[in-house]
C-alpha cells in the first residue's frame, strides 16, 4: 500500500430487490470512522421499471444526523418534525436525529409514471457528546446556495464544512468536510492536511494515489498529516470526507448511534412500544429487527 494510504475498504454489497444494490462502505471491519463519518452506503446506480421506486418506511434515528446527496434521481423526505421534501441531484438533505426523529423516503409518485433512476450517497455523521440529545432538526440546502471551486479540470462542490478555502452554509456539530469532486480526465488535485482524518470515495472512474490507480467503488482512507495528491488520468468522479476524530467511542445498533450502550437500549425499547412520534402522512413503519437487545458494538 502507498504510504499516503492507511487503508482501502472495498464495500460490501447488498441487493434490496428490483436490482438496486447498496454498497456500504463504512461502518467496516478495517476501519468503524473517518473523522464523524459512521455510515456510508453508495445506492444505485439503477432505474426503476415504471411504477417503482424505492420506499423506505418510517424508521428512528438518534445521535446522528443523516446526509443525503443524490446524483440522479429524486427522492421525497418525509419526517416526524412534519416535513416533506423532495431532493434532487446537487442538493443536501442534512437531517439532525439528536433525542430522536422518525422519518422515510420514497421515490416521488410522479417520478414514478415513467420508471426514474437513482443513485446517489446515504452518509451518516456521528454527533458529539454534547450533541446527541439536541433537539432533532431538518435543513434542505439547494444546489445553488453550496459553494463550488473550479480550477485546472477539477470541480468541487462543497456539502459541509470546510475545504480548499471554502466554507458550506450547511451547520454541522463539529468539524469536517464532505464534498463531490468532478476530476476532467488528466486533472490532479492535492488535499490539504487541514482535517485530522480524510478519505476518498471513488463514485466513477479511476483514481490513482502515489501512481496506484484504484477503481469506482473504493473507498481510500488517507494518512494524517501531510498532502496527498490525486490524480484522474481518465477522469473520475469522488466524495472527499473526513474530520476531526470524534470525542470517544460509538456504539451502533441499527439506527442508533450513541456513546451510552443504555441509549441504544432505550431508543429500542421506545421505537418497540411505538413511543417514537409518527410521521405525519405515514402509516406503516419498519418493525424493530428481532436480534435481541442491541449488542456492544464500539466504534472508536
Amino acid at each position: 500500500m502507498h504510504d499516503d494510504l492507511a487503508d482501502v475498504i472495498v464495500p460490501r454489497t447488498s441487493d434490496l430487490g428490483d436490482g438496486f444494490e447498496v454498497r456500504r462502505a463504512l461502518p467496516s471491519s478495517k476501519r468503524r470512522l473517518v473523522g464523524p463519518f459512521i455510515f456510508f452506503d453508495q445506492m444505485g446506480p439503477a432505474r426503476f421499471e415504471v411504477g417503482r421506486g424505492l420506499d423506505v418506511r418510517p424508521h428512528p434515528h438518534i445521535g446522528l444526523a443523516t446526509v443525503t446527496y443524490l446524483f440522479e434521481g429524486e427522492l421525497l423526505h418525509r419526517d416526524s418534525l412534519g416535513t416533506v421534501q423532495v431532493i434532487r441531484p446537487g442538493e443536501v438533505n442534512w437531517m439532525t436525529a439528536g433525542h430522536g426523529i422518525v422519518h422515510s423516503e420514497r421515490t416521488p409518485p410522479a417520478r414514478r409514471e415513467a420508471g426514474s433512476p437513482l443513485f446517489g450517497i446515504q452518509a451518516w455523521v456521528a454527533l458529539p457528546a454534547d450533541a446527541e440529545e439536541a433537539a432533532p432538526a431538518f435543513a434542505h440546502h439547494g444546489a445553488a446556495s453550496l459553494p463550488v471551486v473550479e480550477r485546472e479540470g477539477v470541480r468541487a462542490r462543497l456539502i459541509a464544512g470546510t475545504l480548499l478555502g471554502l466554507r458550506s452554509p450547511v451547520r454541522t456539530a463539529s468539524a469536517l468536510f464532505y464534498a463531490d469532486v468532478e476530476m476532467s480526465p488528466g486533472a490532479r488535485l492535492t488535499l490539504p492536511p487541514e482535517h485530522e482524518e480524510r478519505a476518498v470515495y471513488v463514485v466513477v472512474g479511476t483514481v490513482e494515489v502515489g501512481g496506484a490507480a484504484h477503481a469506482a467503488g473504493q473507498l481510500l482512507v488517507l494518512r494524517p498529516g501531510a498532502p496527498v495528491d490525486l490524480a484522474a488520468p481518465s477522469g473520475a468522479r469522488l466524495m472527499a470526507l473526513g474530520g476531526a476524530v470524534m470525542d470517544g467511542p460509538r456504539h451502533i445498533w441499527w439506527n442508533f448511534v450513541s456513546s451510552s450502550r443504555d441509549r441504544l437500549q432505550e431508543a429500542a425499547a421506545r421505537w418497540k412500544e411505538n413511543r417514537f412520534p409518527p410521521v405525519p402522512g405515514e402509516a406503516d413503519r419498519i418493525p424493530l429487527p428481532d436480534r435481541g437487545p442491541p449488542p456492544v458494538v464500539r466504534y472508536p
